[in-house]
């Protein structure tokens, strides 16, 4: 079986691009290249490039350079300040070998490519200053003198030439490679508007020779002359003064990803045989250990040694109430300590840190293409060409039946700078940019653009129960032993023996039952378990050695549970002991009786009837004891039910726990009793997500652990807790860094309010451009005020973007 070659990714940083036009070529080139995809942003002025192994990154350039722009390979930068990091246990998933693993802390200045606004701000100073006088001798005739024709011309012509230079160098450039774009609409306007008049004027000297006040002194005196300087000029200027607000208002976009890539820290004080040094951040490797201050930011994640202490999480998570953390627990890179001294052990840095990984996450979404963005690029590709023949056409049609040619010049000129194939281009990329942008903000992480226009259309969103809707910190409440089969197996015993079964699983009930048993050890330790087997959402099973066998100091004698007084682990005689815990149908099959008998059900039933979730525990393939546990609802469960219905949402809660505990915390959150599925397996999740979709609803799962990710999968939309596992966040297609139930909500509310933004955006470059063109072919419209229009259509398109910044403050 022959292997599919490996696709590499190449991240190009692309200088010249002006409008829509422009990145519909870029992509054509470059997809000529046999088996080179492209997605080509205009406002980051980037490419995201799939590449074969046939395929050089010399030969990428080169195919840019053919489409008239000049590309760069994005390197990454070793010397990077180093972001977030995670422990083995919680960190972010990985990414394919071949993806790039730069920590991307050069995305910082992906606004400053190209023509920046400090590029173009003493293009536009100088513009402006010679345009000011050339329009009130053009249009004011009271301010008109002898022959001010020429003072005009000398006063345009280094705004024609000079400051609309960008223009005529980038319309240059495509007219070579046999292409046009929106500059070639603005060069051939305001030079066709500069050499008309110049013709005019040497043709006759002495047209301004008369003073506007001499001449009548109202604006009927410039009917006596047909210059056209000041359009020149005045759309030059507007159109300078568009790309530099409009630079600025992307760089403001883009700003929120800057912000994220500076949170971590500049430097680390490493602990290297006993003595503190302080090194460069970007130097720490796994397996450093460093101390952290109260104050100091932690270097790169890791898991803490020794000290206790509480993080402030909220810049990564989005959460304010601080984190308590001690050994053994891992910390995140970029979090801040606010108490007392850590040790941490580094295990993760660079590019592969939690923070640097939600920053390559925030940028993919925001390189990639919405679908809606699309139909867009289609007419993008098409426009400029379509203009320029509306142009030659309205000034044909024009001299044949007014026999005007000032009329008809005005007409076709107008045509020409009205039309903003810009506005088009930037509609949908800048929405993405600023949404994606304010979302990494508030520790919500879109996978890609795509995931927008799966929000607007969910009308149900499933929930887990553990660790979604409640805290998925479970407490053990109680262990009841059960006397006639647990031969002598008492409450600390049994207690000991689960948690020594449990400690090679990560599920929440695991967890609580290893802190139980450990807590009521004496010496903190658990026994020693071998031949360890799970099945998800079942239960656990191995051999454990008995305390007689391992020397394990504090088995003799844990802390009583219930009040009663363990006996002694080593009063067991033979060493080993088969020990599984788990549900009632995994139980049944671990049992020498092959069943449950009605007596043990019935225990069952009473402990989950007052609220528990109970689980069976098993000795020797009898039962011998049930564990209660009880978990909490989290305090922003309720408000973002209300959320989700308010949004037309449909919330439904899917666990694997039992009906009664189900029922409760349904009833405490507000879902109804008809949309609570309890007892359900994970294989099981996958089918009633799956039944759902079927029956026509467009499903949102929200999950954290291991037992969710087919489900996450297989929902329309997927979304998963920052504060769960590895494989969850893998499979969703929204990750929140944090572990509240609002977050969720947030995030649907933000995704669909950047796709509206987008589509009003999109609506309004249609509109302009729809409405724009056949007035100015009328006649209706002076190039001046064109240009001011097709200036301030790109602005205000940037500018509704920018309204996405503000969400949630």
């Amino acid at each position: 079986m022959t292997e599919t070659p490996a696709i590499r990714r190449v991240d190009l940083d692309i200088t010249g691009m002006t409008c829509a036009s422009c990145v519909g070529r870029v992509e054509r080139k470059l997809g000529k290249l046999e088996g080179v995809s492209a997605s080509v942003n205009l406002p980051l002025e980037s490419a995201a490039v799939e590449v074969p192994p046939s395929v050089t990154d010399e030969q990428i350039v080169a195919a840019v350079d053919r489409a008239g722009y000049t590309a760069t390979i994005r390197q990454a930068q070793s010397d990077a300040t180093p972001t977030g990091v995670t422990s083995p246990r919680h960190s972010l998933p990985e990414h394919d070998e071949h993806a790039d693993h730069s920590d991307h802390s050069d995305h910082s200045d992906h606004m400053n490519h190209g023509p920046s606004g400090d590029m173009i701000r003493p293009r536009l100073i100088g513009a402006a200053i010679l345009t000011f006088p050339l329009f009130l001798i053009s249009m004011v005739p009271a301010l008109q003198f002898p022959h001010w024709g020429w003072a005009a011309l000398v006063l345009a012509t280094p705004v024609t030439l000079w400051a609309a230079w960008p223009f005529h160098t980038a319309a240059f450039k495509a007219a070579r490679h046999g292409s046009s774009t929106m500059d070639t609409l603005v060069s051939i306007g305001v030079l066709a508007a500069w050499a008309f008049s110049t013709v005019e004027l040497l043709l006759d000297p002495g047209m301004t020779a008369m003073a506007g006040a001499a001449h009548g002194g109202d604006m009927a005196s410039m009917a006596d002359h047909q210059l056209y300087f000041e359009t020149a000029g005045v759309v030059t200027t507007f159109l300078l003064l568009g790309r530099w607000l409009e630079a600025r208002a992307k760089r403001q976009a883009g700003s929120a990803l800057k912000s994220l890539l500076d949170l971590g820290a500049k430097t680390a004080t490493v602990l290297r045989g006993g003595v503190e040094t302080t090194v460069p951040a970007a130097q720490l490797v796994p397996g450093d250990e460093f101390v952290v201050r109260p104050g100091e930011k932690v270097a790169t994640d890791g898991y803490v040694i020794s000290g206790h202490s509480a993080l402030d999480t909220s810049l990564i998570t989005g959460e304010s109430v601080p984190a308590e953390v001690g050994p053994e627990d891992t910390v995140t890179g970029a979090t801040i300590n606010t108490s007392g001294r850590l040790l941490v052990r580094a295990t993760h840095t660079g590019a592969d840190t939690t923070l640097a990984q939600m920053g390559r996450l925030v940028s993919d979404a925001q390189t990639g293409k919405a679908p809606i963005a699309r139909l867009a690029d289609r007419i993008s590709a098409v426009f400029v060409p379509i203009v320029l023949v509306i142009a030659v056409i309205t000034f044909t049609l024009w001299l044949i039946f007014s026999g005007d040619l000032h009329a008809a010049f005005r007409a076709a000129v107008a045509v020409l700078v009205i039309a903003c194939p810009c506005a088009l281009g930037l509609a949908t990329p800048v929405g993405l940019l600023a949404g994606t942008g304010r979302a990494s903000q508030l520790g919500i992480l879109i996978r890609g653009p795509e995931v927008l226009e799966d929000t607007r259309t969910v009308d149900t969103i499933v929930l887990d129960k553990t660790g979604t809707v409640t805290t998925g910190d479970l407490a053990v409440t109680s262990v009841t032993p059960l006397q006639e089969q647990s031969h002598g197996y008492d409450a600390g015993r049994l207690l000991l023996l689960a948690g020594a079964v449990e400690a090679h699983s990560e599920h929440p009930i695991a967890t609580a039952i290893i802190a139980a048993a450990r807590e009521r050890s004496d010496s903190g330790h658990i026994p020693e378990v071998t031949g360890f087997t799970s099945a998800a959402g079942g239960g656990v099973h191995g051999t454990v050695t008995d305390g007689s066998q391992t020397g394990h100091r504090g088995w003799s004698d844990p802390v009583p549970i219930d009040g009663q007084s363990p006996r002694d682990l080593t009063t067991h005689e033979g060493g080993l002991l088969s020990v599984a815990v788990g549900r009632s149908d995994y139980m049944a099959t671990q049992l020498d009786s092959g069943a449950l008998t009605a007596a043990e059900k019935q225990q069952l039933t009473a402990a989950e009837e007052a609220g528990a979730t109970a689980i069976w525990v098993a000795v020797d393939g009898q039962i011998a004891g049930i564990i209660s546990l009880q978990d909490t609802v989290k305090e922003s469960s309720a408000p973002a039910i209300a959320r989700f219905k308010e949004m037309g949402l449909r919330p439904i809660l899917l666990t694997g726990d039992n009906a009664a505990v189900a029922t409760q915390v349904a009833a405490a959150v507000g879902i109804s009793e008809e949309d609570v599925f309890a007892g359900v397996r994970p294989e099981d999740k996958v089918a009633k997500v799956t039944e759902l979709q079927r029956g026509g609803r467009v499903v949102a799962m929200v999950g954290d652990g291991v037992n969710d990710a087919p489900a996450l999968a297989q929902a329309d939309l997927g979304i998963a807790m920052g504060s769960g596992t590895d494989v969850a966040r893998e499979a969703a297609d929204i990750t929140v860094m944090g572990s509240s139930l609002g977050q969720v909500a947030q995030s649907v509310q933000l995704s669909r309010k950047t796709l509206g933004i987008i589509k009003s955006n999109l609506f309004w470059a249609f509109a302009y451009n729809t409405l724009g063109i056949p007035v100015a072919a009328l006649g209706l419209l002076n190039p001046m005020l064109a240009g001011a229009a097709m200036a301030a259509s790109s602005v205000l398109v940037v500018a509704n973007s920018l309204r996405l910044t503000r969400f949630g403050r």
